[in-house]
Order: C-alpha cells, then structure tokens, then sequence
C-alpha cells in the first residue's frame, strides 16, 4: 500500500465519515467490536458529531490517492455542563481523531493533529485537549506532538497541548 495521501478541511457532509472515526478510536483495541450503533448513539460518543459542524467546529480528513476518506482529526468546544472525556475548561477545545486500521503507522493521524493543531492556534486558542485510553499507541504520537498528561483518570489520561 502507497502511503501516499492528502489532508483537506471538513465539511458539514463528512459528519457521517466523522462518526466512524469516532467507532474506529471507540474500539482502538486489537479486536474491539463495540458496534457502531452502540457507540453513535450512546451520549459519551456522540456529543463530539452530534449536529456537525456546528460553529466552533474544525477538522480535517485525509484522504487516499483514490479519493477515499482514511482518517479525520476535529475538535469542538463543549459546555461544563456536557463535558466530554478530555474536558479541561471552558474554551479548551476537546479533539478527537480516528484512522482507519490499515492506515495506521502511516502518518496520517500525525499529519491530522499537525493541521488541526496549526488551525486552533491560528484561531487563537491557548490549548487543545484530548482523552486517551491507557494502553493506546496513539499516547505515543500525542506526547511527541506536545501533549502531556494532566489528569489520570479511570483507565484513560487527559492530555494538553499549549499552543502559544
């Protein structure tokens, strides 16, 4: 497989491709079987697409030479009163990324948060935040992109990375 690819803005219409990133980090696990439906519709999942793109919303799809959507990387500011797993504070936007597997280790979730990440800062916010699971390779790809660990949780990190 050529690793060849193309990173481009999302668009309201990629909200049904961003739902299943959201299924591809839900079950990042060799293995992970969560059904899609079970994942979509359950509160903790979809409060990151639920009525993309809404303003505030930001992201970006790669895409395969053949045109195909392989992987995407947003982020969405949510409320105190609906936080999602890596909520830090009000006006923190909170990313999510998803690669389909056999485009993993291929560079395309790096290229993602690097354009994600030069977009929040060009829109002038501090910090951006993730959630990962403990165990999860992608830790790997955040802590040599700049982000760290400030909250341990239940058997997943928050993590920050400052922008400015």
């Amino acid at each position: 497989m050529s690793a060849s690819f193309r990173v481009r803005p999302a668009v309201q219409a990629d909200g049904t491709f961003l739902g299943d990133m959201v299924v591809e980090a839900a079950n990042w696990r060799q293995g992970g079987v969560r059904p899609r439906h079970e994942v979509i519709t359950g509160s903790e999942h979809s409060r990151y697409v639920a009525g993309w793109m809404r303003p505030g919303d930001t992201g970006f799809i790669a895409e395969a030479a053949s045109g195909e959507s392989i992987g995407a990387a947003w982020y969405r500011t949510l409320p105190r009163s609906e936080p999602g797993f890596g909520y830090v504070g009000t006006g923190v936007p909170e990313l999510t990324i998803g690669v389909r597997p056999i485009w993993r280790a291929h560079g395309v979730g790096r290229a993602l948060l690097q354009r994600l990440c030069e977009q929040a800062r060009a829109q002038g916010y501090g910090r951006l935040s993730l959630s990962v699971e403990r165990g999860n390779f992608a830790s790997t790809l955040y802590r040599s992109e700049g982000f760290a660990v400030t909250q341990s949780g239940f058997g997943r990190d928050t993590m920050v990375k400052r922008l400015r």
